[in-house]
């Protein structure tokens, strides 16, 4: 009896279980579906959408239509209306340069180049070694008012001015140079490969301070970067101002690397997905430097460039000298690369510091406000090492850490 008893009740779990399974499967199943019938209908507006303005215009159009042209503003678009402010689309061409410029080699005239607000023309703000422009005696200082016959007036983005300086190996560039004098030259060049390094400047200043400008965080940087830190030590620096203006932070893994030989040991950085889960970027090891350091920070200090900042303040007690940074405080996705060259990044984390807070969207405050006043910041690309009034404050400032060591 019991046997039959303990049979009827295996088989009534055996049916519950068998419901209860279904009941679970077709709830999944609905819930699969609807997802995917409502991103099915999504693309079905997006093309409809496209394809209503596409017959519109080519019904029409009085101009010819480039049709890579047209493929990747599309794509640019797409990218701008994510709702995502870091999410961006590069050309095959715009690509191929950003790869270039992370390496730190390139192939053009071998000059950087700014906008120049009281001008309207570019102005060189570095010259490499090694490069045309260098050999051709162009000076920093001078200005790009032509490149092609094209004034650079009409061309308002530094990266735009950049890539109309670069180009394929023995190809010719025709410029018109303005010499810091005023002097008015017109060079043909020829585009040739240059190193340009992350590390612009490293030098001793104020007799004990050593000085080091990071224009950038790119994949030689880590290397460059201990190579300067070591060097200036061992002239007998016994303070450190490390010049991140103007730092766009592009290269996470770098910063991480260059701050983890300036901290002690401890979690140096996370990041948090978008479902909350934390990841440790990096872990410091027990190498640390044991002088005191200024950090010089401005409104286009960003990304990466925070992070350096931010550790160094968090974890070696680091002096924040400038003004508000620009609180760009995320992780962007590797690169995407596309069939036709082209590639797009997203952002796909936020960054956190070894305490778990945010910079993003807020910026860091500097320790000591070093703000330009309209003058100076007319005159921010004259000043030299010796002149620049923020650099003065953040000398000033690591010495005197230094005198109460």
């Amino acid at each position: 009896m019991s046997k039959k008893i303990s049979l009827g009740v295996a088989a009534t779990i055996a049916i519950i279980a068998m419901a209860v399974t279904f009941s679970l499967t077709m709830v999944v199943s609905m819930k699969m579906f609807n997802t995917t019938v409502s991103s099915v209908k999504n693309k079905e507006r997006q093309y409809n959408k496209l394809s209503e303005i596409d017959r519109f215009v080519r019904a029409g159009e009085y101009f010819t239509i480039d049709e890579d042209t047209l493929n990747d503003r599309l794509a640019a678009g797409y990218m701008n209306g994510i709702n995502d402010k870091y999410a961006v689309y590069y050309t095959a061409k715009e690509y191929s340069e950003k790869q270039s410029v992370e390496k730190g080699t390139l192939t053009g005239i071998g000059v950087a180049v700014v906008n120049d607000t009281s001008s309207g023309y570019a102005r060189i703000i570095r010259l490499y070694d090694n490069s045309p422009a260098a050999e051709a005696g162009m000076q920093v200082g001078g200005f790009i008012t032509a490149i092609n016959d094209e004034s650079t007036r009409n061309i308002t983005s530094t990266a735009r001015l950049t890539s109309k300086l670069l180009g394929e190996e023995g190809t010719t560039t025709t410029i018109t140079y303005l010499t810091p004098d005023r002097q008015e030259q017109q060079l043909n060049l020829v585009h040739s490969n240059y190193k340009t390094p992350s590390i612009y400047t490293r030098q001793m200043v104020a007799d004990t301070c050593g000085y080091i400008r990071i224009d950038a965080f790119t994949s030689g940087t880590a290397s460059e970067f201990k190579a300067a830190v070591d060097e200036l030590l061992q002239q007998g620096a016994n303070s450190l101002v490390f010049d991140l203006r103007d730092n766009t932070g592009e290269n996470l893994n770098a910063a991480l690397v260059a701050a983890d030989y300036c901290v002690p040991s401890g979690e140096i950085a996370k990041q948090q997905d978008r479902d909350g889960n934390v990841t440790v970027l990096r872990m410091s090891d027990e190498t640390e430097i044991n002088v005191p350091i200024v950090c010089l920070v401005n409104g286009s200090t960003a990304g990466s460039a925070e992070l350096f900042a931010n550790a160094l303040r968090k974890m070696a007690g680091a002096t924040l000298v400038g003004t508000q940074t620009a609180g760009k405080g995320v992780v962007l996705s590797d690169a995407q690369s596309f069939s036709d060259g082209s590639a797009a990044y997203i952002t796909v984390g936020l960054l956190l510091d070894n305490e778990d807070q945010t910079w993003n969207e807020e910026g860091l405050r500097p320790d000591i406000d070093a703000a330009l006043s309209v003058d100076e910041q007319n005159a921010y690309y004259d000043y030299t090492l010796d002149t620049d009034p923020q650099i003065s404050k953040a000398v000033n400032a690591a010495t005197a850490l230094a005198g109460q060591n």
